[in-house]
């Protein structure tokens, strides 16, 4: 029993972070979102401004996942296998939106497809009219694939590397193409590290705020949504059950790839 005192000291530290910035605030939440008007959770799911918002982040989440996951997997393949002159440069740029806050990228996709941005004056000199969409749910898809793809592709990066090329030799002996090994061999192995950043991406984008409000014209997430509540409506308890919602259903990604992924789900960041 005394060897084991030193490591019962050694978890204060950890239960505190876990009291202070988990326990309290959940259980605050959850009081507030019962407590004042009685919200029922129920009621969220059927209210068609709740639940028009719900799932717009939920497709929009699982857009950016997936767009991201298939553009960054080709990328960081292409940049693990081949040299070429300025190649340290291009992955240093493409990590480079990680340094950035959301507002900033938010600034960005607006001077890309905003009023005065590149494509509406592309569409001026072209058709005659501006072709804008940095207000709408197709911007904050750009917005949001911004930072997702630099993520997932230094985590393939990372995994290629290790990945071992005598598997892929015996896959060409054995008359295999491209696309076989691609299947049977490549893709298995990044497998974890696709699920972990992939979970990474998705809980980023159901919750990143500083870009939807920096786009925010005609956009119904949930971000949005918690923030009108609490701040133009004053509903306190509306704007705590929802973000019990947007939690909890963040959290339950997030688990489920720990369990499929393994313990890399750390790299996101």
């Amino acid at each position: 029993m005394t060897h084991k005192r030193p490591y019962v000291f050694l978890m204060i530290p950890a239960l505190i972070i876990c009291v202070t910035f988990f326990v309290l605030p959940m259980m605050m939440l959850l009081w507030l979102s019962i407590s004042e008007q009685g919200i029922s959770y129920w009621y969220i799911l059927t209210k068609p401004i709740y639940l028009e918002s719900l799932w717009s982040t939920l497709w929009l989440s699982v857009t950016v996942t997936l767009a991201s996951l298939t553009i960054a997997t080709v990328v960081g393949l292409f940049l693990t296998r081949h040299e070429f002159p300025g190649k340290a440069i291009l992955v240093a740029m493409l990590g480079f939106p990680l340094v950035f806050p959301g507002v900033v990228i938010g600034f960005f996709v607006i001077m890309l497809a905003g009023r005065q941005g590149l494509f509406a004056e592309l569409g001026l000199a072209l058709a005659g009219e501006r072709w804008t969409f940095a207000y709408s749910i197709s911007g904050l898809f750009v917005g949001y694939l911004y930072f997702s793809i630099p993520r997932v592709v230094l985590t393939v990066m990372g995994a290629a590397e290790k990945l071992d090329l005598n598997l892929i030799e015996a896959g060409r002996s054995l008359g295999a193409n491209r696309w076989q090994m691609l299947r049977d061999i490549t893709l298995p192995a990044l497998m974890p590290g696709l699920i972990s950043s992939g979970s990474i991406c998705f809980a980023t984008s159901m919750g990143a705020f500083g870009t939807a409000f920096t786009l925010a014209t005609d956009l119904n997430v949930l971000p949005m949504t918690i923030y009108s509540e609490f701040t133009l409506n004053a509903n306190f308890a509306m704007a705590a059950a929802l973000s019990l919602l947007l939690g909890l259903m963040t959290w339950l990604c997030l688990a489920i790839a720990r369990r499929q992924g393994g313990t890399s789900l750390a790299m996101g960041g």
